[in-house]
């Protein structure tokens, strides 16, 4: 599957802001409107739109949580419409080979809410480990880059 990260900017933000969860899903994570005001403010948090064939399916930032001091990634939300078809798994990959490049082989983190058993699966799957603490409410888990 192709995918690809774009800035996100004047010309899509509100598309990005308008991608929607299953209402089921909607407590599992912040808002994409949140995240890019968090962003804005927060001065490494990188936050970009995630394409497939030119069309806008999802959104993804990673960051580095200056309490924790760790750089995780702490966004990942595909819209309902395009869930189911591996988009999440393929943005994963790509964000690790990304943050390689950038930060070099380092300990890389994410977190779930608890009872997002589809999420921690997947992170799971894609090589992270529970690392027995909970933050900020969630399970977090670790990779080695």
């Amino acid at each position: 599957m192709q995918i690809e990260f774009r800035e996100i900017d004047r010309s899509n933000w509100y598309e990005c802001v308008e991608l929607k969860l299953h209402d089921e899903q909607e407590d599992f994570v912040a808002s994409n409107a949140y995240s890019l005001a968090q962003a804005a403010y927060e001065p490494d948090m990188f936050p970009f739109a995630i394409y497939r064939d030119g069309t806008m399916v999802g959104f993804m930032m990673y960051g580095y949580d200056p309490d924790l001091e760790v750089w995780e990634m702490c966004r990942l939300m595909v819209d309902k419409k395009y869930q189911g078809q591996g988009i999440g798994r393929a943005a994963v990959e790509k964000l690790k080979k990304l943050v390689t490049e950038r930060l070099g082989h380092i300990m890389f983190y994410t977190s779930a809410e608890p009872n997002n058993e589809v999420a921690i699966g997947l992170y799971e799957k894609l090589g992270f480990v529970k690392n027995g603490r909970i933050v900020y409410g969630e399970v977090m888990m670790e990779i080695q880059l």
